[in-house]
């Protein structure tokens, strides 16, 4: 199986299991860059975070290590959701006994996920499989909304090749970054 690894907080070095198909784990040099931009926006420390499309939780996991209080890990896939509870709880061992961060890992289709949940989330990664055309993506952002602080932020991991993500009415486009193949698009809600 292959491996990945929490890269700083009170996980870090931690190796991580990586479901063998049907996702696509994000680079580390992404993944540094995701965190570098979240940490220079103090975007970490005790927000509620929604990893959709979670693969090996990898995303969700590596802001828990750094500060985040409330984790949840929505994966549809059966093997990825139970790496990601595997990967969880290893986590979890390497958390400190005081402050210790909430992580939740739901087994079930994105948009069932979202039209379903009451909570809010002030961070949210979204890192569809290629197979998620735009018209999907629009409808997951779409059911998003509601459940975005007023604060939040969201980043969107996409092909480069597959262009700006439609955006729903009161989700703006903050920036967007390339690296090779992959371009993040962070949004917010309308202010």
């Amino acid at each position: 199986m292959t491996m990945t690894r929490i890269v700083a907080g009170f996980a870090g070095s931690l190796s991580l299991q990586v479901p063998k198909s049907g996702t696509r784990p994000t680079s580390d040099r992404v993944r540094e860059a995701i965190f570098s931009a979240l940490e220079a926006r103090d975007a970490l420390q005790g927000e509620r975070v929604l990893d959709l499309y979670a693969g090996s939780g990898a995303l969700g996991l590596e802001a828990a290590s750094r500060g985040a209080s409330r984790v949840m890990l929505v994966e549809r896939n059966a093997q990825a959701a139970a790496v990601c509870r595997s990967n969880a709880s290893a986590v979890m061992k390497a958390a400190p006994r005081s402050g210790a961060p909430s992580i939740e890992v739901r087994a079930t289709a994105v948009q069932t996920f979202l039209t379903g949940s009451g909570s809010t989330y002030d961070l949210v990664f979204i890192d569809p499989p290629y197979e998620v055309d735009d018209d999907e993506l629009l409808a997951v952002l779409t059911a998003l909304v509601p459940r975005l602080s007023p604060h939040a932020i969201v980043c969107v991991e996409r092909s480069t090749r597959s262009g700006a993500p439609s955006l729903p009415p009161r989700l703006d486009l903050d920036r967007s970054t390339a690296y090779g193949d992959t371009t993040l698009w962070w949004l917010e809600p309308e202010q």
